[in-house]
């Protein structure tokens, strides 16, 4: 554990569980997609960590002598921090920590707009190779529904960037996220998004509501469309069914084995992608014959 005092809660991508989480923003700029409860204390307000307080605390783990070989960046989407602030950041990192060989971070695509390709080819030559893109859908119509302020192009747009600029991105799609009513067109329209940009890594949740869905469902009453509804299992293998269809990958990593799902997938699309679809087939046709988690073992 390193010594180092975090407003809490905080997040991290799975991947990162070794890493030194690195507290340089509290709480998400954007915060209002209403799938997502990350963010609701009322100590989690967004705010940028002065730099003395970033480098002091660099300062620590350095003296504390314990293995640090990744950094996180942390809160929600560190990446909106401006590029001088992340260079000088990484700059720190790499005069205390000189053996960390990956730093990474959440970024919202409209992280990004404000920076140039070779800003970020800048940033990456100091350490920052790994950004996890929060997109959620590539489908419109779901996007204005959760208030995810993106858009397909949005996503297009700063994925290529980070592409362009040498960086690796670890893309999250959330199944589950439009319903019923909108499950053909988000998988369909996620898996053109993909196909589009490539990302060295694409990963699938399953959108659930701890707190409750009232807040998420009130924009689908609102705007005239089906009662919201959570996914049951067979609906939730059906719409992967659909994304693994449609994608067209070369050699992207792909995980679906997050807590939340039902059905751990792991492999790498496109050579395992058969491979995958007929897991997929098999837990909708036999059921039973595929080992599943089971409601308890699920989680955020």
């Amino acid at each position: 554990m390193y010594p180092l005092n975090y407003i809490e809660p905080v997040f991290r991508p799975p991947s990162e569980w070794k890493s030194l989480i690195l507290q340089v923003t509290n709480g998400c700029s954007w915060n209002k997609c209403s799938f997502c409860d990350m963010y609701t204390d009322q100590d989690k307000k967004f705010k940028p960590k002065h730099l003395d307080t970033i480098e002091q605390e660099i300062i620590t783990v350095a003296q504390s002598g314990l293995p640090t070989s990744r950094v996180f960046l942390a809160d929600g989407d560190a990446m909106m921090l401006p590029f001088k602030r992340l260079k000088h950041i990484l700059e720190l990192i790499k005069l205390h920590l000189p053996q960390v060989t990956r730093v990474s971070s959440y970024c919202l695509p409209r992280n990004l707009t404000n920076k140039t390709i070779e800003q970020l080819t800048e940033l990456r030559t100091l350490g920052l190779k790994l950004l996890y893109i929060g997109c959620e859908s590539g489908d419109d119509q779901v996007l204005e529904l959760i208030n995810k302020g993106e858009t397909y192009q949005s996503s297009v747009v700063a994925l290529n960037k980070i592409k362009q600029s040498g960086m690796k991105s670890s893309v999250m799609i959330l199944n589950g996220l439009g319903g019923p009513e909108f499950s053909q067109q988000h998988a369909i329209n996620s898996a053109r998004l993909i196909n589009e940009t490539q990302p060295d890594f694409l990963s699938t949740l399953v959108v659930s509501f701890p707190l409750g869905e009232e807040r998420f469902a009130q924009n689908f009453s609102n705007n005239n469309h089906q009662p919201y509804r959570q996914l049951n299992q067979q609906e939730l293998f059906k719409e992967m069914e659909m994304l693994l269809t449609t994608l067209e990958l070369d050699k992207t990593i792909f995980r679906s084995d997050h807590a939340s799902n039902y059905l751990v997938l792991k492999g790498v699309l496109g050579k395992d992608k058969q491979a995958l679809l007929q897991q997929v087939k098999q837990a909708q046709e036999q059921p039973g014959s595929v080992v599943l988690r089971q409601e308890w073992e699920r989680g955020l």
